[in-house]
């Protein structure tokens, strides 16, 4: 039996190595495929995108492999927008959809108010991004307060942020795969803003929120593990 491949998009700032300690947790069937950004870990060298769209569609192009055999798609804040606007490159190349599309910590592409927006369609300087850093509780203060790291990760944010300030809704027609839409309840997208990813697809739509902020999938991993398992077993014999 083939294994199922779980595409998964990393938020902002972040390596998508973030997600390779998944690759111990969850069972052998599913295959965790961390997908990494131009800019950062092994494409360091490469340019920064601050353009979803042409990210997305040179990220097709590169996944069209990993699509031609069974897949998931995950993408966590950034990455959730990014992994819908990926489903739709890949299928406008062809590739089957993916058995299904989790969207994490993030509202719907439609439902944006209260998210970055004019704030972030502009360059903002270092003492900003540190801050919206700490608002999202998710960055120690001692990691903050390190120039040197703060160095090296800021030109990553900032080409980030901007990615989803200048984010531009497109309607096309809906995905066809389930959709599974995961928040945290103390994160700033209230429920009607995770409740509009249902619009996206015609396929299955679910919601779970868990306790915590922002960074849910991390406080709470094992559960959030549990509810990607149970949403993705029905595929395992057809991988």
């Amino acid at each position: 039996m083939s294994a199922l491949n779980l595409l998964c998009l990393p938020y902002s700032g972040a390596s998508a190595m973030v997600y390779s300690r998944w690759r111990r947790k969850l069972p052998t069937w599913l295959q965790v495929r961390p997908v990494e950004l131009p800019g950062r870990g092994a494409r360091l060298a490469e340019p920064l995108h601050t353009d979803m769209q042409g990210l997305a569609r040179q990220l097709a192009n590169e996944q069209r492999l990993a699509a031609s055999t069974p897949y998931a798609l995950l993408g966590h804040s950034l990455g959730a927008l990014l992994a819908f606007e990926l489903a739709h490159e890949l299928q406008a190349l062809g590739c089957p959809p993916p058995v299904a599309l989790f969207a994490c910590g993030t509202a719907a592409p439609t439902r944006r108010e209260g998210y970055d927006g004019a704030n972030w369609r502009e360059p903002r300087s270092d003492a900003e991004l540190i801050d919206e850093l700490r608002e999202l509780q998710g960055t120690p203060e001692d990691v903050l307060a390190n120039q040197e790291l703060m160095s090296l990760t800021l030109p990553v944010l900032r080409a980030d942020f901007l990615l989803c300030g200048r984010y531009a809704y497109r309607e096309r027609t809906p995905l066809r795969c389930p959709l599974h839409v995961l928040g945290g309840t103390d994160d700033r997208a209230t429920e009607e803003q995770l409740l509009a990813w249902s619009r996206e697809s015609l396929g299955e739509f679910s919601l779970e929120r868990f306790p915590g902020g922002h960074f849910f999938i991390h406080e709470h991993e094992d559960r959030v593990l549990a509810t990607l398992t149970a949403a993705l077993e029905p595929h395992r014999l057809t991988a």
